[in-house]
C-alpha cells in the first residue's frame, strides 16, 4: 500500500508516518517545514524501515503528482500561535492545499482522509459536541483562517465525493498531545510542562474554569488507521477523549507529575478561545469501535520525558549548553 501523508514531519503527521511504516506500507512524507521538523522524522530515515520511506519538501498550495493508493491529508498549522501568524497562508493551506489532495485523489482513485478539528464548533452551544451540530465559530476573527478554512476543506471534501465520485473520509481532531508537540506551540499541555521544567510560573489564560479534552497521540492514531480503512464513508467522525477536565486541573497535574513548584499565573483569556470542549464519541465507538485508552496521567508522564530529554544540557563548569540537530537533507 502506497500511503502519501501530508504534514508528515509534524506532530501527527510523524506518528502517523511511523505507524503505517511498521504496519508495512510504502510512506511519503510531504512536509514544507512550516512547522514540521526533520528531526521527527529521521529515525524512518535511517536503518530498516529507510527502504519504504520518501521525505519531500512541498508545499501542499501547489500542485503535487505521485501514484499513492491513500492520501492522509494533516498539512495545516494546528495551533493558535502558528496559524494566526500567516493567516492568509493558512487559509490557502487549508483550502487550496486541500484542494489539490482531492484532485490528486481523483487523478490516482486513491481515498482521502481528512484532518478537521474541533474548531469548527466553535464556541459551542450544545455540549457534549455531536457530529450533527453546525457550530457557533465567528467567521471574521482572530481564530477564523483556521476555523473557516478547516469548514470549507469538509465542504470541498463532500463536493468531490458527490461530483467525481471521490471516497472521503472525514475525521474531527479535539485536543491531542504527546511527544514531538512543538515547545512553542501556544497549546495547553505543551505550554505547561516546559514552563514547570523551567521553574517558570504556568500560564493560564482566564481563570482556569475552561475545559479541555485531551487525547494521546497513539490513540489518536489508532483512530485514524481505523477511519481509513472503513469501507464505507460514515460521514465526519470526532475524534478525541471525552473526558474533560478544567485548564486549572491540567495545571496542576503537571505540576505534580513534573514535581515543580513553579506557581500559577493568571492572564486575561484571548478572543474567541473556546471556554468548553468535549466530544461525542458514539460515532466513533460504533463505527470505528474505537475510544482512548491511555489515561491522561500515562499520556502526561511520556510527554514530560520527551520533554526533558530536549532541556539544554549542563556542561562540567555548570553552563548551559544546547544540543544542536543536523538539519537533513530532503528533495
Amino acid at each position: 500500500m502506497r500511503s502519501l501523508v501530508t504534514g508528515g514531519a509534524g506532530f501527527l503527521g510523524s506518528h502517523l508516518c511511523s505507524r503505517l511504516i511498521e504496519d508495512g506500507h510504502h510512506v511519503i512524507c510531504l512536509d514544507n517545514f512550516y512547522t514540521g521538523r526533520p528531526e521527527n522524522v529521521r529515525h524512518l530515515l535511517e536503518g530498516p524501515y529507510a527502504r519504504n520511506f520518501e521525505l519531500v519538501r512541498h508545499d501542499v498550495v501547489e500542485q503535487y503528482y505521485s501514484e499513492v493508493d491513500q492520501i492522509f491529508h494533516l498539512a495545516c498549522p494546528a495551533s493558535p500561535v502558528h496559524y494566526q501568524r500567516n493567516p492568509v497562508r493558512t487559509l490557502k493551506t487549508a483550502v487550496i492545499g486541500t484542494m489539490n489532495m482531492l484532485e490528486l485523489a481523483h487523478q490516482t482513485g486513491a481515498r482521502l482522509l481528512l484532518t478537521s478539528t474541533s474548531e469548527i464548533y466553535g464556541e459551542p452551544e450544545v455540549h457534549p459536541q455531536r457530529e450533527d451540530y453546525w457550530g457557533h465559530a465567528n467567521p471574521i476573527g482572530k481564530r477564523s483562517c483556521y476555523d473557516e478554512g478547516k469548514r470549507c476543506g469538509e465542504a470541498l471534501a463532500v463536493a468531490y465525493a458527490g461530483h467525481h465520485g471521490v471516497s472521503v473520509r472525514i475525521v474531527r481532531i479535539f485536543n491531542t498531545y504527546g511527544p514531538r508537540m512543538h515547545e512553542e506551540d501556544g497549546r495547553v499541555v505543551s505550554n505547561f510542562i516546559n514552563q514547570a521544567l523551567r521553574g517558570r510560573a504556568l500560564t493560564i489564560y482566564g481563570d482556569g474554569s475552561q475545559t479541555r479534552s485531551l487525547c494521546y497521540q497513539t490513540d489518536l492514531i489508532e483512530g485514524l488507521v481505523r477511519m481509513m480503512a472503513l469501507g464505507s464513508d460514515p460521514g465526519p467522525v470526532n475524534l478525541g477523549n471525552p473526558t474533560e477536565m478544567t485548564v486549572q486541573a491540567i495545571a496542576e497535574l503537571v505540576l505534580e507529575l513534573t514535581g515543580s513548584t513553579s506557581g500559577i499565573e493568571y492572564r486575561p483569556l484571548p478572543s474567541d478561545d473556546p471556554t468548553r470542549r468535549r466530544p461525542d464519541i458514539t460515532r466513533a465507538r460504533h463505527v470505528l469501535g474505537w475510544e482512548p485508552v491511555v489515561s491522561l496521567e500515562a499520556g502526561i508522564a511520556e510527554t514530560i520525558e520527551y520533554y526533558r530529554s530536549r532541556l539544554p544540557a549542563r556542561t562540567s563548569n555548570g553552563q548551559h549548553t544546547t544540543t544542536r540537530t543536523k538539519t537533513l537533507a530532503v528533495g
